[in-house]
């Protein structure tokens, strides 16, 4: 939100209540974009045999503070927020290559609080979020196999890509500053590139997303738009042992600046985050996920730290 469309939503709505609200909608803004453009996703790419399915079980918590433009007097604006979410995935063969495609639903719930100007404000939310599908299809190195087939078959490398579509199925309502769902459409592709040596695998993907306009920003009568979104990731894992593994990630986001009505905010993004993610099996067919990062540089937007769990159970379909 620029400073123009700010001094707008104080002429219009004047009351304290709602200068507080107003600066907790660009909160949200920003919050909800962790869940996308911050994701580490090591092995994003690593083939599976075909006929496998799986199912996903995950909690996340997010917590840190939100930068906004120096000029706007908003400070100590911080966010906490829980997630749950399901997915579920199934792997195929797609022209001979090897491909999947999932489908997750997240919940999300916390609160933001922060000072602007001299008053404090504290809201809390909670609902479903926005729908969330993904397609990835291995375009080098990445054939499609039976169970027999991808025991024997020697890791290589890899180049892969894939499309994200985020749905606006989430909990919205044009009536209300602050929303579990975004009320837009988000794509985001792909192209990842992994590369074994050893127990060793060397991984680097880069992509963009791209957004469709919310078109009913509160009060239903504003137009909220945002740049294109650009991210590159890095990973470094070690695997112990099949299903066993340890990677390293790294991740860089810049762009995605936002208008409210074309007017432009100071809002382009230059962020950057680390962290670890560590698999576990716990039985046959059974393992779970450990995921922690946080962030190291933001321009605009969010600086949190993530700690997540994720359980994943991996069932093959009848063999025709």
């Amino acid at each position: 939100m620029s400073p123009l469309v700010y001094h707008r939503v104080m002429r219009n709505h004047g009351s304290r209540l709602h200068f507080c609200a107003a600066a907790l909608a660009l909160v949200t803004a920003f919050a909800a974009l962790p869940a996308r453009a911050q994701e580490l996703e090591p092995r994003a790419y690593a083939p599976a045999p075909v006929g496998a399915n799986f199912l996903i079980l995950g909690y996340s918590y997010q917590s840190g503070e939100v930068l906004f433009d120096p000029s706007l007097p908003f400070s100590d604006v911080n966010a906490y927020i829980n997630g749950v979410s399901t997915g579920l995935g199934h792997s195929f063969s797609l022209f001979g290559r090897y491909a999947t495609a999932a489908v997750s639903i997240p919940y999300a719930f916390g609160s933001i609080n922060g000072n602007v100007a001299e008053s404090y404000s504290r809201i809390t939310r909670s609902g479903l979020g926005d729908l969330r599908a993904r397609f990835v299809v291995n375009l080098i190195g990445g054939p499609a196999l039976t169970m027999k087939e991808y025991r024997a078959h020697k890791p290589q490398t890899t180049l892969g890509f894939s499309l994200v579509v985020v749905a606006p199925t989430g909990q919205y309502s044009s009536e209300k500053l602050i929303n579990v769902g975004q009320n837009r459409w988000a794509f985001r592709s792909e192209f990842g590139l992994s590369h074994p040596t050893g127990p060793w695998t060397l991984e680097a993907s880069a992509g963009v997303w791209l957004f469709t306009d919310n078109t009913h920003t509160y009060p239903g009568e504003n137009v909220r738009s945002q740049d294109p979104l650009f991210t590159f990731q890095a990973h470094g894992g070690y695997t112990f042992r099949p299903g066993l593994w340890l990677a390293l990630d790294a991740t860089f986001y810049g762009g995605g600046r936002t208008y409210t009505n074309g007017v432009p905010g100071d809002t382009r993004q230059s962020n950057s985050r680390v962290g670890v993610t560590f698999s576990l099996p716990v039985a046959r067919a059974h393992s779970i996920k450990f995921l922690a990062a946080t962030g190291v540089s933001a321009r605009v937007g969010s600086r949190f730290d993530s700690y997540g769990i994720a359980y994943q159970y991996l069932w093959l379909s009848p063999e025709r």
